[in-house]
């Protein structure tokens, strides 16, 4: 739809366009602007950095795994199967890289004012040095030109995380998983810091379609018979401890509902019992993973794992889609969530603990000033994780910090997590986040709020030091 033109690579990027704070938002970003990276919590493969090889075609790195793009195109009526995504059944799709690149680019307009579309136009720029706007026209130059980058020796991914001065990169992993491209990563010698995190889900959600092999595998894994409530427990925290052993540092939770309860050993080893002989109902896992979380926080106390929560996501909305090409396609939808009632529990009998350190994520933007602001600002084991998923952009990441710094401050909040599983994104996405915050602090500074010398610590606490800090690196 357009001529092929030039990127417009502005130093005011993302900045007021009034002049004063501007200048102000300018001087913040140059503090920040060349702080290493830290990445607590994300997707990224570990077996990239393990194997080190080349990344492959262009299609493959950045359009076939990125379900925020063809979420986008599938939405205008483009099929799945015409940009490559495999399918369930093992059904054709289409295989020609090129041609799917052209898809997209031909398709790239849709993508106007949206974080994906903001994320790609710094990626390239940033990444491969590639300033065209991608289009219908700019589509073969472009592919041509990173087809060749990724050939490039500075382009491979332990040199990539090196260049993109990374300085920790932690994976999420499930307790089954044997840890094995970790540990190639650690001897191999290579001295870039990637650590696993602990996401149990996978054990703990009775509804987690392949839950019961699983449970077979943990015990294999683990050495201990899960077979029972007792044994399942005590592989969870020994798996936990071989987690850190690697390197890790936090727990991840990805639930439905913050809904937590405190269950005797005994209701708790009968639901489980009951869920092994296959007869566990949807309202016998939900007290089941209420249960967890609450034995989740009493090891975190115990081993110091930080632990997260990300709840409140309708996943796999779009049954047609799920059932042809099978989980995370683009199709889970934001749900309202109960915070205040559903952490009571937790948070009565741990929160009060300062050696918890419990961060909790939200897709429910509703709950920032209403929940979870005063919970955090109250609570010393409570922090707020920030804008996540579908509120990492923009907008989303200006209601974060204006629904939630007057009741809870910036300190009861974590710093950025891009939460990606896109690596080459990484970049771009916490040059998106430190321009955003400057922006926010040099409205405070311009309404005399907060003084320019406190802006400026603030800025690197929020950039660098207080991720560093709550996930304890």
């Amino acid at each position: 739809m357009s001529d092929t033109k030039n990127i417009n690579i502005s130093d005011d990027f993302l900045f007021s366009p009034e002049p004063r704070q501007r200048e102000i938002a300018k001087k913040l970003f140059a503090l920040v602007a060349h702080l290493p990276l830290v990445c607590p919590h994300g997707h990224v493969d570990p077996r990239l950095f393990a194997e080190n090889r080349p990344f492959p075609d262009p299609t493959e790195l950045l359009i076939i795994p990125d379900h925020y793009l063809f979420r986008m195109l599938y939405s205008q009526g483009i099929p799945m199967e015409s940009l490559g995504v495999p399918r369930a059944d093992g059904g054709s799709t289409e295989s020609d890289r090129l041609k799917i690149w052209q898809i997209v680019a031909d398709n790239f307009y849709l993508f106007r004012g949206t974080p994906t579309g903001l994320w790609l136009k710094r990626e390239l720029s940033q990444v491969f040095g590639i300033n065209k706007r991608l289009t219908g026209a700019s589509a073969r130059e472009i592919y041509d030109e990173i087809a060749a980058a990724l050939q490039k020796p500075e382009n491979l991914p332990r040199a990539m995380f090196e260049r993109f001065n990374i300085e920790v990169l932690s994976t999420t992993d499930s307790p089954i998983d044997t840890l094995e491209h970790h540990k190639k990563i650690r001897q191999s010698g290579w001295k870039g810091r990637v650590v696993p995190a602990f996401r149990p889900d996978n054990v703990t959600d009775f509804n987690f379609r392949t839950w019961r092999q699983n449970i077979d595998t943990l015990s294999h894994v683990s050495g201990i018979d899960c077979s029972n409530y007792y044994g399942f427990i005590q592989a969870l925290r020994d798996r936990r401890l071989a987690f850190k052993e690697m390197g890790a540092t936090s727990t991840d939770h990805g639930v439905f509902s913050p809904f937590t309860i405190e269950m005797s050993e005994r209701e708790a080893s009968q639901l489980f019992e009951k869920a092994i002989k296959g007869h566990a109902t949807a309202d016998d896992a939900a007290l089941f993973t209420g249960h967890i979380l609450m034995v989740m926080a009493e090891m975190s106390i115990e081993d110091g794992l930080t632990m997260q929560i990300h709840p409140g996501v309708f996943r796999n909305h779009n049954d047609v889609v799920l059932h042809k090409f099978g989980l995370d396609k683009g199709c889970d939808i934001p749900v309202a969530t109960d915070f205040v009632r559903n952490l009571k529990p937790l948070l009565n009998k741990f929160g009060n603990d300062p050696r918890l350190n419990l961060i909790v994520f939200t897709l429910d933007e509703t709950t920032y000033s209403r929940e979870l602001a005063p919970l955090a600002g109250h609570y010393p084991a409570m922090k707020l994780g920030p804008a996540w998923w579908f509120n990492d952009s923009r907008e989303g990441m200006l209601r974060f910090r204006e629904m939630t710094t007057e009741s809870a401050g910036f300190y009861n909040t974590v710093g950025f997590i891009d939460d990606t599983r896109a690596f080459p994104s990484i970049p771009a996405r916490h040059e998106v986040a430190r321009r955003i915050d400057c922006r926010f602090l040099a409205g405070l500074v311009a309404e005399h709020i907060l003084d320019l010398d406190e802006a400026e610590e603030v800025i690197v606490d929020l950039a660098y030091n207080l991720a560093k800090k709550n996930y304890k690196f």
